[in-house]
């Protein structure tokens, strides 16, 4: 753990790339803000970070996280509130998953104090890359790498934590159409799943990419013993309502434990909703779609928030999940949390980490 003595050094770009930027066309990740924390982990501790320019950065061929993978990342969001202030949301339980992600992937864990001073000064630095169409944030992007270099299978000696910040548009795809997964898994219980380690999305690239030339969107990950288990969607969780009942996967080392996931479950029993976290199988969700109790289904995570799923094909047969109108419990605990974190409904959770400007 490192105690900062001092404030962030800042090195400044000598001209801003900003106006190369079209907001009003903005992919995901395609820009980068013009800084970056930079910070090193050797001789046993952390080196104090420092704002750079953003660029490229030199590396070894030897180094570890090249052939060996030890490299974590994290994935949170700030917005221009509605009185022009600046909200981080939730960044603290970001942190906590990430010091539990370092701590399985054998790295060195980061201070709450260096992380959050870390990101405070990084976006006051360029604030000015934060969008303000509605719907539109600045995506950041903590991440830690091994940086040794030595081709020896081993855990590493010296780590680089970087952050960079990019402006992104609102959340705009199509409901979703999945497919059961019954051959490839993301993960295992015991493996890596609950952590944001690099590995766990280069290896579900293949089975991925296999589902999209099938003609679908995304895949219903299921459990790697039995198949018959439902533990993700793609890169996030998922949940259903089940007979007016919130449903998700109750977590295990195979899922991650999302900091959205753990929003909306809080805001569902604040909505008088009642939550089950469980095992829930695909021969539930296949009955349910087929009797009416299974009214919505749709995944959590930090880039959409809820993304509606249209339709999931068991067994060989599409079967269609009812369109989420206004008044579907995901658009409803969509508004809720943004309304939070816009500032129009009360933080009574303290979710939100303002940045006064």
């Amino acid at each position: 753990m490192t105690t900062l003595t001092t404030s962030i050094p800042v090195q400044r770009v000598a001209k801003s790339r900003i106006k190369e930027v079209d907001f009003n066309n903005l992919e995901f990740g395609k820009y980068i803000a013009d800084h970056m924390v930079v910070a090193d982990y050797k001789d046993g501790k952390w080196h104090e970070p420092a704002i750079v320019p953003f660029g490229d950065i030199l590396m070894s061929p030897a180094m570890l996280s090249l052939h060996y993978g030890q490299a974590v990342f994290e994935g949170m969001k700030a917005f221009y509130m509605n009185d022009g202030n600046i909200n981080i949301f939730r960044p603290q339980r970001h942190h906590a998953r990430f010091n539990r992600s370092l701590d399985r992937m054998c790295m060195p864990q980061i201070s709450e104090e260096m992380f959050m001073q870390s990101l405070r000064s990084l976006i006051e630095v360029d604030k000015d890359w934060i969008p303000t169409s509605e719907g539109s944030s600045f995506y950041i992007r903590p991440f830690m790498f091994a940086y040794e270099a030595r081709l020896g299978v081993k855990v590493a000696d010296h780590f680089k934590f970087i952050i960079i910040n990019s402006p992104v548009a609102a959340y705009q795809a199509k409901p979703y159409r999945l497919k059961v997964e019954d051959t490839y898994v993301r993960t295992a219980e015991g493996g890596t799943g609950f952590a944001k380690c690099a590995g766990n999305y280069g290896g579900a690239f293949y089975p991925t990419q296999i589902a999209r030339e099938e003609g679908f969107d995304q895949i219903l990950w299921t459990d790697h013993k039995e198949h018959k288990y439902i533990d993700e969607v793609g890169m996030m969780n998922v949940m259903f309502v089940i007979n007016g009942k919130l449903v998700t996967p109750k977590l295990t080392t195979a899922i991650l434990d999302g900091v959205t996931r753990d929003t909306i479950l809080t805001l569902a029993k604040d909505m008088s909703v009642t939550v089950e976290e469980r095992r829930v199988s695909i021969d539930e969700i296949e009955a349910g779609l087929k009797d009416g109790s299974v009214t919505e289904a749709f995944g959590t995570g930090t880039a959409a928030v809820v993304a509606p799923i249209a339709v999931i094909k068991i067994k060989g047969n599409d079967l269609s999940i009812p369109v989420a109108g206004p008044e579907s419990f995901q658009l409803r605990a969509k508004k809720k949390l943004n309304d939070i974190r816009m500032g129009a409904e009360p933080d009574k959770y303290g979710w939100n980490y303002i940045i006064h400007v």
